[in-house]
């Protein structure tokens, strides 16, 4: 496929370098918290641009965008519960748990798809980095529903109160969590600012959002391969049934994706290849934390090796340059 030689680009080759060097033992390692630095600067620089693309944006797309991102974020969880209970060593709580993941997006394979576009000279629009946003918090919304109704169905009552889960005031407190995480706030917030700060003022920062961008990405890539090399051993806690679906999973949500924003929202290729990647990303970042406090009965091993050691790798390797395809395929039918 055409498509995989534009992976070979410094930032997917810094997470294999990454995980190599995981795998061989090395000790290269990130200096503490220096991880969520660079993570906090991707999420500046892209909605930074983002909002400065969108002030000049049709507002009807806008909408149609966000619509369809809370489409999708409520629908891919609940498929993804259900392809989950078709196995028999699966419960449902960690179904919810895992499902909550696959709903939400990584902001990292966003970026990745962001780069493998520029690399290969193709356009996209900049609605996705909406529903980027916006895409969050639907998928912990379903993920705390389910394990809620999952406790119902085990007639778990105690568990629950013993984990101080029984009452409203604690899933107000998650749901506002939700809406409130950190990630969310600062992308929506730099697409704001973004969005209303003086072409002339903006004109200064483009500089810090656009020449160093790839060179920051670079870093997290790596250190994103570290820890995917480090949960390698993992696998076999997984099961082979999880590891398949770590990557069918994103096949679906992909799929989806390429359709939604082909025939749903019109997009073209690049931007079409985007709304899969958001259709077929997990989360690692802001739904781990959600789902260890408010489903603690779930095993973290099994979300996270599964977002961030199969799904992960899986979409960064193979699945972008397929989901390009498959645009490209849909278009031309």
């Amino acid at each position: 496929m055409a498509g995989l030689q534009n992976l070979l680009i410094p930032a997917v080759l810094f997470f294999a370098l990454g995980y190599i060097a995981k795998l061989v033992r090395s000790d290269l390692k990130f200096p503490p918290d220096m991880a969520k630095a660079l993570s906090i600067y991707l999420l500046v620089a892209i909605g930074l641009h983002g909002g400065h693309e969108l002030a000049k944006a049709d507002l009807v797309i806008a909408m149609k965008s966000i619509l369809v991102a809370l489409g999708m974020g409520f629908f891919l969880p609940l498929a993804a519960y259900r392809i989950l209970m078709m196995s028999a060593k699966m419960d449902r709580l960690n179904a919810a748990a895992i499902s909550a993941h696959y709903g939400s997006v990584s902001a990292g394979t966003f970026l990745t798809a962001v780069a493998f576009l520029d690399s290969a000279q193709i356009s996209y629009e900049s609605y996705p980095v909406i529903m980027l946003a916006v895409m969050e918090s639907p998928a912990i919304i379903v993920g705390l529903l389910l394990a809620a109704w999952a406790r119902k169905q085990e007639g778990d009552q105690a568990q629950r109160e013993s984990n101080g889960q029984n009452g409203n005031g604690h899933l107000s407190e998650i749901l506002r969590d939700a809406f409130t995480n950190g990630s969310v706030v600062l992308l929506i917030g730099a697409m704001v600012i973004g969005a209303v700060a003086k072409p002339s003022a903006f004109d200064k920062v483009i500089p810090f959002i656009d020449e160093i961008f790839m060179g920051v990405l670079c870093l997290f890539l790596l250190e994103m391969g570290l820890e995917a090399g480090r949960r390698a051993n993992e696998f076999k806690r997984v099961g082979g049934f999880l590891v398949g679906f770590g990557i069918g999973m994103p096949l679906l949500g992909g799929a989806v994706g390429v359709i939604a924003g082909a025939m749903l929202l019109d997009f073209s290729v690049g931007g079409t290849v985007l709304v899969a990647v958001l259709g077929a990303s997990a989360s690692y970042i802001a739904v781990p934390p959600a789902m260890r406090l408010a489903v603690p009965e779930a095993n973290p091993s099994y979300y996270l090796t599964l977002a961030l050691g199969v799904t992960f790798p899986f979409n960064v390797i193979v699945g972008i340059p397929l989901y390009q395809w498959m645009a490209e395929r849909l278009m031309s039918a």
